[in-house]
Parts: C-alpha cells; structure tokens; sequence
C-alpha cells in the first residue's frame, strides 16, 4: 500500500492543486501519492490560470488538471490531509471522522512536523511515521494564533500573489520533507 497525501482548499483551483504540483516535485523520491480536492469544488473545471502558470514553473504540465469535490473516500485513503484553512479542516473531519488525528492545516503541519522528535519507522512508511510525529508533537505545542494556521487564498489577486502563495505552499512542504526524510 502506498502512502498518500491529500490537499484540501475550497474550489480546487488555485492551493490545493498548486500544493499538489509542489509536493509531487518534493516527493518525488519517496513512496508517496499526491492528490487535490475542494470541500466546494464543482467537478471538472479548469485550474485558475495563475496557478497554471505557478504549477508550469515549478515544472509540471498542468493542462489536463480537473477539479474535483471533495468526497469522504477521498480522505478516508489518505495518509494525511493537509487542508489550506481551519474551517476546511474542520469540513474535513465532519465529512469523515475517522480522519481527525491525520488532518492538518498545511501551517499548521508545517509547525508540528518541524518540532517533531524524528521517528522510527520499522515498517518502510516513512509519511505514515512522519504524521504520527507530527500527531505526537501537537500535543506538546501551545496552540497558535488563528490567522497563523490559514493559508491566504490568492483568487483575485495577482500573478504576484499565486507566486507568493505558492512560496508559502513549498516553505510549509520543506518541514514535512524533512520529517520523512528522518524517518525513511
């Protein structure tokens, strides 16, 4: 079974899927699937032009991307669900219970996977162990400020604004990286 990861914002298509494309780059070398969906996405609409662009420059071909809704197998198959805003994980974990203790704000796993003991990881899943630290670490972090768990959502804005959010997306991806890295 191969681990995954999914990423969760509102209409899957601007975070979320540029998340996808910067994690899938990261990841690369590690046994690990990468995935996107929207908790208000309509299936089947394009990716937003800007995030194209950010996803093409990070070099992926991005053409063929769909948005998709966010559905409870979606979630249930993940290994962690990394959503851009505390209400969508909040949507998240009201739509599939069971996933609770493996959804995070992508900050807010960002935080907890940098403070994280390194783990060991004696069955060769190396993403299964690095969100089991990051669980493990949330207990022993004193909560942040609210704004400091969400990710700005750049719709309406400027290419500038895609680039800066999609530099947000990767800073808050490195930490994660690093964890599994620790563990594999």
């Amino acid at each position: 079974m191969v681990d995954g990861v999914l990423f969760v914002c509102h209409a899957n298509m601007c975070r979320s899927p540029m998340a996808e494309y910067i994690a899938r780059r990261l990841l690369a070398a590690h046994p690990v699937t990468v995935a996107s969906a929207g908790t208000d996405a309509v299936d089947g609409a394009p990716m937003h032009p800007y995030a194209i662009d950010v996803a093409a420059g990070a070099g992926a071909d991005p053409t063929g991307f769909r948005t998709r809704k966010l559905r409870p197998e979606h979630l249930t198959r993940a290994t962690v669900v990394l959503t851009a805003t505390r209400r969508q994980r909040s949507l998240c974990t009201a739509l599939a219970p069971g996933v609770l203790h493996r959804t995070f704000t992508l900050r807010q796993f960002a935080r907890l996977a940098a403070a994280a003991e390194p783990p060991k990881d004696p069955a060769g899943r190396p993403l299964r162990a690095a969100v089991e630290a990051a669980a493990r670490a949330r207990g022993r972090l004193q909560p942040a400020a609210p704004d400091a768990d969400d990710l700005r959502d750049p719709i309406g804005g400027t290419p500038a604004d895609f680039r800066r959010c999609a530099e947000e997306i990767e800073q808050s991806i490195t930490p994660m990286l690093a964890l599994i890295g620790t563990a594999g």
